[in-house]
């Protein structure tokens, strides 16, 4: 026998809720469709027909408003700087050296009342017109202050490397967010489609702790994550393609993989994963030709070379790095990151044992190229345009973590980072923390004793032209913003 479907009868069985849900499914559809500007399903849609211009989704995009920075460099102090020993001028600590007494403090050796105070290991002296107060572990950046604005009262969610690294980074204690650089290369696109919008460059002793989550770009798509680039041997590794290939055969693939596979994706009303495929493809063909080029650092002067200290082998890794970062933002590149130090322990600037041995160490190699590319950026003109962004992850305590020694345990209480160049005044400094170094205190900033995390992350968005409450990226059902859902202000006392 065979069984004929009424679709009256089905229709007539549906429940009110079933309708209401089929309607808005459908109907309701065709009038927001007409609501929606033309670019709301991506120009890789129309691209599929291989009529309409492929649209890169790195391509650069307007600001919110007119930037004063066009590329941002992020110097990582990984380990965390003790700020009361480098910019952060604390007299009383001296007499107190060697005393018990009464402080609060809270780091990976949990909270603590009392401590024996370690003095700073240095000398400060006034520098620049600004008459600002630099520890002797910087002689070459003292005489750049007058273009550096100092935060003294920074503060961070966690005294724990792995949560307060991805704060710094991402905004987030906890794993899975995009990082800044990536909310950069969102906002923004790149300027040179021929290079990474977002490079970073690791300390030769290795990564830091959560490793590639530094650098991820989360519930973004992997086209806005960052490329690691190497300042020896072949700048990016795996990039060049089997023997068998060559450029034309991988030109042809591209060329097939936008057309063919396009359609399939278009079926499905999924257009995002094909758009990162192409891009990560598109960006990985060209960088074959013009990543050497960029870092070919033969085509720099001697002097330039010897100024970033290329020729003394302390200095020559973070230098032969800083030079990069210089040239890649020349090249258009949005954000650059450089981590000095790298895996545990003293090979970065977590000071737990010998202070002293520690901070000289990284100092002493980080000094002179970081004074250089502040120079070079002054120079050349690419200052006006460029942000340096100098820090760690936090600070450290004034007390001693142990019985004997010198070493400090971690602040995120208070400490230092410091900004210059685009959209920064010079020769300030803004904040402070109690007469020991172990908290900030006023001014209360967005709601919070001192300047967050959060408040960083928005200055350097508002250098870049971009409103910090308004650049959010939808997932999980929600704006997603870099600084969060509350409203959050610039550090406007650095403005300039």
């Amino acid at each position: 026998m065979t069984h004929h479907h009424d679709s009256r009868a089905g229709f007539c069985r549906r429940t009110r809720r079933e309708f209401f849900w089929e309607a808005g499914a459908s109907f309701t559809g065709l009038a927001l469709s007409g609501l929606l500007d033309g670019g709301f399903f991506a120009g890789q849609t129309r691209a599929a027909d291989g009529v309409q211009a492929w649209a890169n989704p790195l391509a650069a995009k307007l600001p919110h408003f007119a930037p004063k920075a066009k590329s941002v460099i992020f110097l990582f102090m990984y380990g965390g700087p003790s700020h009361v020993d480098t910019f952060d001028y604390k007299p009383k600590l001296y007499d107190l050296d060697g005393q018990t007494i009464e402080v609060k403090t809270k780091g990976r050796g949990g909270e603590k009342s009392q401590g024996r105070v370690v003095g700073p290991k240095w000398k400060f002296s006034p520098q620049g017109e600004c008459g600002k107060m630099v520890s002797d572990l910087f002689p070459h950046l003292s005489k750049h202050v007058d273009d550096i604005a100092f935060l003294h009262s920074m503060t961070a969610d966690s005294p724990i490397h792995g949560s307060a690294m991805l704060q710094m980074n991402s905004g987030k204690i906890q794993s899975g967010s995009p990082c800044l650089g990536s909310w950069v290369n969102y906002g923004l696109g790149s300027v040179n489609e021929n290079l990474p919008g977002f490079v970073v460059m690791l300390d030769p002793t290795g990564g830091p702790i959560s490793g590639a989550k530094n650098w991820s770009s989360g519930y973004m798509p992997a086209t806005y994550q960052g490329t690691l680039l190497r300042s020896k041997g072949a700048p990016i590794l795996d990039l060049a393609p089997p023997d068998d290939m060559s450029l034309e055969s991988q030109r042809a693939l591209l060329d097939a993989l936008r057309t063919e596979n396009s359609a399939h994706l278009l079926s499905r009303g999924d257009n995002s994963e094909l758009a990162a495929r192409i891009a990560t493809y598109e960006l990985a063909w060209k960088m074959q030709e013009h990543a050497p080029e960029a870092v070919d650092l033969a085509r720099e002067t001697a002097e330039t070379q010897a100024l970033y200290g290329l020729d003394n082998p302390r200095t020559a890794d973070f230098g032969r790095r800083c030079l990069l970062a210089r040239r890649l933002v020349e090249r258009g590149v949005r954000f650059v990151q450089l981590y000095s130090g790298g895996a545990h322990n003293d090979d970065n600037w977590d000071a737990h044992g010998d202070l002293e041995k520690n901070h000289n160490f990284h100092a002493g190699n980080t000094d002179q190229p970081i004074a250089a590319l502040l120079e070079d950026l002054k120079r050349s003109g690419l200052l006006d345009s460029t942000l340096v962004v100098w820090g760690g992850e936090f600070g450290r305590q004034p007390t001693a973590e142990y019985a004997e020694g010198t070493g400090r345990d971690h602040n995120a209480y208070g400490f230092t980072m410091w900004m210059a160049g685009g959209g920064i005044k010079g020769g300030v400094s803004v904040g402070e923390t109690d007469e020991l170094g172990s908290a900030a205190i006023l001014p209360e900033h967005d709601g919070r004793t001192g300047f967050h995390v959060k408040s960083l992350h928005a200055t350097v968005l508002h250098c870049l032209g971009l409103d910090p409450n308004r650049l959010s990226y939808f997932f999980g059902g929600l704006d997603q913003k870099l600084v969060g859902v509350e409203h959050v202000e610039p550090i406007r006392e650095v403005l300039a």
